[in-house]
């Protein structure tokens, strides 16, 4: 089967279409036979690194597509439209899933659409409901929200939560596209100090939750932002890891819970759970279009050196799909 691999740790120019195995699914797996397949930060990272999340060298980690062969002890069917996260492997023309963890696609759904849902909306759904135990009419700051799991958190945030979303991002055109989508509050960090904002739109009540991908440049705005008893879920570091002092002072007297989380290094039994409770409580948000992937760009199978620069560039508003047949 077709494959995509980095021929070694390095740029865009490191991936590689190659011929692999075609994988054989155990008694609890699924061989789906990939249609379309997401981009991801962490993708970018195995590409970068040795000692990247996955054993396995073929990229991906969510896809869409029909299930070929299912285990012996599974219950879906060959034929089945599916989609979900795969442990690796997901840039390829078959792949195998655990079966716990496979979503049927709903019918109004294509498949590059259901591509871009696992991994944004699971993620989406762990940091504001597990995480961020985000309450009815709470209010909660997403940062990055033109970005595929901001473009999903401001959507389960007033879906589920009727929260009062305020979020970031660096131009109008990502402003615009975040209000489309339910933001009440659309801040321009490039232009705007958000931290003001933040305050003035909540009467300086602040943040009960704060969604943030960026990490150390941000620590102190956020920690203005923030309410007492707020929760503050680090999920990303595009703003640098370290930081040169930091008040515990501070986290103790506002009562802050700081949790950082990452998903797919998670295992295969806390992803089950997420996506058993996601396809509970979330999926028929989808069927009844109260909710809706956001689809950036498609791209061939050929063109994901340019699927990754695009990503690096920060030029999409969503999710960035590879077509695979």
């Amino acid at each position: 089967m077709k494959a995509i691999i980095a021929n070694q740790p390095g740029g865009a120019e490191q991936l590689a279409v190659t011929e692999r195995p075609k994988p054989e699914p155990n008694q609890n797996e699924l061989l789906i036979k990939i249609k379309a397949a997401a981009v991801n930060r962490t993708d970018i990272i195995n590409r970068q690194s040795e000692s990247g999340y996955l054993n396995i060298p073929i990229l991906g980690v969510e896809v869409a597509g029909i299930v070929e062969q299912a285990g012996t002890e599974t219950t879906i069917q060959p034929g089945t439209r599916v989609m979900g996260l795969v442990n690796g492997g997901g840039y390829a023309e078959y792949a195998v899933m655990p079966a716990n963890r496979a979503m049927k696609i709903p019918e109004n759904l294509s498949f590059e659409q259901a591509a871009a849902i696992p991994e944004v909306f699971l993620t989406a759904y762990q940091t504001l409901f597990w995480h961020g135990r985000l309450a009815e009419s709470e209010k909660v700051l997403i940062h990055a929200g033109g970005s595929g799991v901001g473009t999903a958190a401001i959507q389960l945030a007033k879906q589920i939560s009727n929260a009062q979303v305020l979020t970031t991002a660096g131009s109008q055109e990502k402003l615009d596209f975040t209000k489309s989508l339910g933001a009440d509050v659309c801040i321009n960090y490039k232009e705007q100090t958000f931290d003001d904002d933040v305050l003035q739109s909540t009467e300086n009540h602040g943040a009960d939750v704060i969604l943030d991908f960026i990490g150390a440049s941000y620590w102190r705005k956020n920690m203005n932002s923030i309410a007492v008893d707020g929760r503050w879920i680090l999920i990303g570091m595009l703003g640098g890891a370290q930081l040169e002092e930091v008040s515990l002072w501070e986290l103790m007297s506002k009562r802050i819970q700081l949790t950082g989380t990452l998903l797919t290094p998670r295992d295969d039994q806390y992803k089950a759970d997420l996506t058993a409770e996601f396809v509970s409580k979330a999926l028929p948000l989808f069927k009844y279009e109260k909710v809706r992937p956001i689809v950036d760009q498609i791209f061939s199978f050929n063109e994901v050196q340019q699927a990754h620069e695009h990503m690096e560039g920060n030029k999409n508003i969503g999710k960035i799909i590879l077509k695979v047949d």
